[in-house]
């Protein structure tokens, strides 16, 4: 399983291309392919998936129920936009303009690490996102995050 771990600027070129962070690359299997599928996040970001991680969640979401009107809605709007995309040979990739404007992307960006994800960030949104937030907001948030338990599926 893919886990990330850091926080790197990046900035996008006139063509809407930004060089992947050698640190997320040293990160990915070696030997792995270098494609990933990139998609709206649930807050103003990108996310992107390396295949590797995009392919479960796909089968699980394809597994759904096609009856349910909320699980319909659901798949509309999270694979809205989903996009395949790979490394060039220059180690860049390019950003769909639809994805970047919904993110309100400009030439300076953040891509932060997001378990076995990576949510790419407008750096100003970035920052605004985080100076939004005290010490006293993150602690409460931890403590209720963290002590809630995690149910494990019936094996």
């Amino acid at each position: 399983m893919i886990g990330f771990i850091g926080e790197y600027e990046s900035t996008v070129d006139t063509k809407g291309r930004f060089l992947l962070p050698s640190g997320f690359k040293k990160q990915l299997p070696e030997g792995e392919s270098v494609l990933f599928v990139l998609n709206r996040g649930f807050e103003k970001c990108l996310t992107l998936y390396p295949i590797q991680s995009w392919n479960p969640l796909f089968e699980q979401i394809s597994n759904l129920n096609d009856f349910d009107p909320k699980v319909r809605e659901f798949r509309r709007y999270f694979l809205n936009g989903a996009t395949q995309i790979e490394l060039d040979s220059a180690g860049r990739l390019l950003l769909p303009k639809s994805l970047a404007e919904y993110a309100g992307l400009g030439k300076d960006i953040v891509l932060a690490s997001a378990m076995n994800k990576i949510e790419i960030w407008d750096k100003k949104t970035y920052q605004q996102f985080f100076d939004s937030i005290t010490p006293d907001d993150f602690s409460n948030l931890a403590n209720e995050v963290m002590n809630k338990k995690i149910e494990k599926p019936n094996s």
